[in-house]
C-alpha cells in the first residue's frame, strides 16, 4: 500500500470535490490516458489507476470509508469482484485450530459459488450513445453434462473417502511444551474433497467442469459512456457441486469520433466560418447525431462562440430527457486571395472607420462574394 497513489491526487482533485467535480475529473483523465488513443507505454497503468480512483470515490460509502481509512481501510479485501471473499489459506485456520480446537468445519462438499468473468467489449462512438443489442461469445467453465458435476464415470458415483470419513480433514496430533496439541490439515487421500472417485468421467476427467464456449446476447443501454460495466447475472464460471453460477462483467470501451466529442450528457463539435459569414451573418446547416439542422449565426460573431442546440445531444442513461449539443464556430482567415480580394481588403481596411452603414454593407457583399467564389 506504501506506493499507492493518493485517490485525490490521481484524479487532480481536493477532498472537497463534488460527485461532479470526480465524474468530470475521470472523464477528462480517462480520454487522455485511454490505451486505444495514448500509444504511452504506462498510458493503460495509468487508465486503470484513474479508473480504480473513480471507482472508489464515485460511490457515496466506499468514499466515506477511504476518507477515514485511506487504503488501509480495515474492511478491504472481504468480497469483492472476484466472487468468494478473503482466502487465507490452511495456515489460517490451522492457528484455529491449535487455539481453539477447530471450531466449525467447512463442508468439503458443500456448493461453491462460480467465479466471476470480465469481458471486454469495444463499440463505436453512436452504438454507446443509442445503444445497441449483440451477441457475444465468452469461454466458460460449465457442468460437465455427462456426469452432471460429480466426477464420476456415468454408472458409477464417487465414495466416501475411508481416510477422512468425508471431512475432507486430517488430524495430526503433536506434543509441544503447552500440552497436546491436534493439527488439521487437508486430506491427503482426497485432497480435502471428502470423497474418492474410483471411476473418472472420460468427458471432464473427473473434475465435474468442462471449458465451454458460451454465445450471449448482449443489451447495452443508450447513454453508456467509456468504462462502463454492465453486469449479467448468472453468466460466470459455471458453480461448484450445484452452486449457483458466478456473473459476468462487461467493461465497455468507446471508441473515438472523427466530428463529434463528448462530455458527460452534451455533444461538442467545431464548425469553421469566413470572415464574411462572421461578419455579415449566415444560416449554416449543423450534422447532430441524427440529422442536420438549420443554425442561424448573427452578424458580428467572434471566433470561438459557442453556440447551444437544446436535446440534441446524448440520452440520460438514469432518467428522462437528452444532453445539448454545443457548436464551437472558429473563423478562418484565407491563406490564398486573387488580387480582387486583396483589393477589397484594403477598400475595407481604408474605409471601415469613415464609411456609412450603406457603404460598409455594400464592401462585405462585395468581400462575401468574391470569397466564397460568387
Amino acid at each position: 500500500m506504501a506506493d499507492k497513489r493518493d485517490y485525490y491526487e490521481v484524479l487532480e482533485l481536493e477532498k472537497n470535490a463534488s460527485a461532479d467535480d470526480v465524474k468530470k475529473a475521470y472523464r477528462k483523465l480517462a480520454r487522455q490516458y485511454h490505451p486505444d488513443v495514448n500509444k504511452a507505454p504506462d498510458a493503460e497503468t495509468k487508465f486503470k489507476e484513474v479508473k480504480e480512483a473513480y471507482d472508489v470515490l464515485s460511490d457515496d460509502q466506499q468514499r466515506a470509508r477511504y476518507d477515514q481509512y485511506g487504503h488501509q481501510d480495515p474492511n478491504a479485501g472481504f468480497g469483492g469482484f472476484g466472487g468468494g471473499g478473503a482466502d487465507f489459506g490452511g495456515g489460517f485456520g490451522d492457528i484455529f485450530d491449535m487455539f481453539f480446537g477447530g471450531g466449525g468445519r467447512r463442508d468439503p462438499n458443500a456448493p461453491q459459488r462460480g467465479n466471476d468473468l470480465q469481458y471486454t467489449m469495444t463499440i463505436e462512438f453512436k452504438e454507446a450513445i443509442f445503444g445497441k443489442e449483440t451477441d457475444i461469445t465468452i469461454p466458460r467453465t460449465e457442468t460437465c453434462d455427462t456426469c452432471h458435476g460429480n466426477g464420476a464415470k456415468p454408472g458409477t458415483k464417487p465414495e466416501t473417502c475411508s481416510v477422512c470419513h468425508g471431512s475432507g480433514q486430517q488430524e495430526v496430533a503433536q506434543n509441544t511444551p503447552f500440552g497436546r496439541i491436534v493439527n488439521r490439515r487437508a486430506c491427503s487421500a482426497c485432497s480435502g474433497r471428502g470423497k474418492i472417485i474410483k471411476e473418472r468421467c472420460g468427458t471432464c476427467s473427473g473434475s465435474g467442469q468442462v471449458k465451454k464456449q458460451r454465445k450471449i446476447h448482449v443489451k447495452i443501454p443508450a447513454g453508456v459512456d467509456d468504462g462502463a460495466q454492465l453486469r449479467v447475472s448468472g453468466e460466470g464460471e459455471g458453480g461448484v457441486r450445484g452452486g449457483p453460477s458466478g456473473d459476468l462483467y462487461i467493461v465497455l470501451r468507446v471508441k473515438s469520433h472523427d466530428f463529434f466529442e463528448r462530455e458527460g450528457d452534451d455533444i461538442y463539435c467545431e464548425i469553421p466560418l469566413t470572415f464574411a459569414q462572421a461578419a455579415l451573418g449566415d444560416e449554416i446547416e449543423i450534422p447532430t447525431l441524427t440529422e442536420k439542422v438549420k443554425l442561424k449565426i448573427p452578424a458580428g460573431t467572434q471566433t470561438g462562440t459557442y453556440f447551444r442546440l437544446k436535446g440534441k445531444g446524448v440520452p440520460k442513461l438514469r432518467g428522462y430527457g437528452q444532453g445539448d449539443q454545443q457548436v464551437k464556430v472558429t473563423i478562418v482567415t484565407p491563406t490564398h486571395l486573387s488580387d480582387d480580394q486583396r483589393e477589397l481588403l484594403r477598400e475595407f481596411a481604408s474605409k471601415s472607420g469613415e464609411a456609412t452603414h450603406e457603404q460598409s454593407k455594400n464592401i462585405f457583399e462585395r468581400m462575401k462574394r468574391a470569397i466564397l467564389g460568387e
